[in-house]
């Protein structure tokens, strides 16, 4: 049974364009690598045709797990989030207890997870701990290198 994602526009959209650049250019691509191979002879001992017929059964499953991805997204429409609690696409700002650091993550799919600009994925450990929160709760969330106690300052979109 397939799993329903949500996702972003955006997400949804950069999900869409890497699966077209599969089936239309890396498609094509291992098409022409598969008849350069076969061009140069024998077949049973071409590691060239062996290695673009491997490259193209990987390519495949690729695309079919992109395809089920993509048919199975949903997109989130922010404008009927509640903010009341943490959820996908709410923007979460959380004070570390051990260390009163504070830090803003935004609860995203797995696919748009990137630390890097804050948003982080809804099946990490810390994402998990947070869904369903409401603000000035204590989260006990277990990372790898350990137990880390969070407060919940601030849910916004």
């Amino acid at each position: 049974m397939a799993t329903i994602a949500y996702y972003t526009e955006e997400g949804l959209k950069k999900l869409k364009d890497e699966l077209n650049h599969l089936k239309t250019v890396e498609r094509k691509m291992i098409i022409k690598a598969i008849a350069d191979a076969r061009d140069k002879g024998d077949l049973s001992e071409n590691a060239e045709y062996d290695a673009a017929k491997n490259d193209q059964g990987l390519l495949e499953i690729k695309i079919a797990k992109l395809d089920e991805i993509v048919a199975n997204a949903r997109i989130v429409d922010s404008s009927k989030l509640d903010i009341n609690k943490v959820s996908i696409l709410t923007t979460v700002k959380i004070k570390n207890l051990k260390n009163n650091m504070e830090m803003k993550y935004t609860i995203v799919a797995e696919n748009e997870a990137d630390l890097k600009s804050g948003k982080i994925s809804i099946d990490s450990p810390i994402g998990k701990g947070l869904v369903g929160k409401k603000v000035g709760d204590t989260v006990d969330v277990t990372v790898p290198a350990g137990i880390i106690q969070f407060q919940i300052l601030e849910i916004t979109i």
